[in-house]
């Protein structure tokens, strides 16, 4: 790399670099993962061969597609995510409670507490991440399928989904310590 092409991606990315950082910074949650996206982009920009006719819309066109190859490897909270995979001998494993086939009273018990519960946290969240939980995770729809039937962006839905999964979580762990404490 010549002195004068050194120079000009100093130049490019002297003007740019805090404008990129702004735009990146409202797409993603982490300041880390701004900061790695923005290295991405002016390392994709030192790789590129050929010339680049509109630097500023090149610049930001690669940081979006940064930030949705960034999005789609980040993988959605689940709401299996609130079971113990520890293994605690003090920890209920609701797997093993929701999916017993034995008439259990005890069982029985604890397994209508779940769904009373989780009924009632469902009821809580607004209308919009009430409606994505129960297609994804209670009727089984992917995100695509979701997406299609409510015109919504998958992005959004997945956004949505995560609140909801987040609300349910800290609502079940109540119920969780309040068993496990009797």
């Amino acid at each position: 790399m010549s002195t004068a092409q050194r120079q000009n991606i100093t130049q490019v990315i002297n003007t740019y670099s805090k404008r990129l950082m702004g735009f990146i910074r409202k797409r993603v949650v982490r300041e880390s993962d701004a900061e790695d996206i923005l290295q991405d982009v002016f390392y994709q920009l030192i790789q590129t061969m050929k010339p680049i006719e509109e630097i500023g819309a090149w610049l930001f066109a690669v940081a979006r597609n940064k930030i949705t190859d960034q999005q789609r490897k980040h993988k959605p909270d689940l709401f299996s995510d609130i079971y113990n995979e520890a293994g605690d001998e003090d920890e209920i494993d609701w797997k093993e409670i929701l999916f017993d086939n034995s008439n259990n009273p005890e069982t029985e018990y604890l397994r209508s507490l779940f769904w009373e519960e989780l009924n009632n946290s469902l009821q809580e969240l607004p209308a919009e991440q009430r409606y994505v939980f129960i297609l994804n995770e209670l009727e089984g729809l992917s995100f695509k399928e979701i997406a299609q039937q409510t015109g919504e962006t998958v992005n959004t839905l997945l956004s949505r989904k995560r609140y909801a999964v987040l609300h349910l979580r800290n609502k079940l762990r109540v119920l969780h310590d309040e068993i496990l404490n009797y």
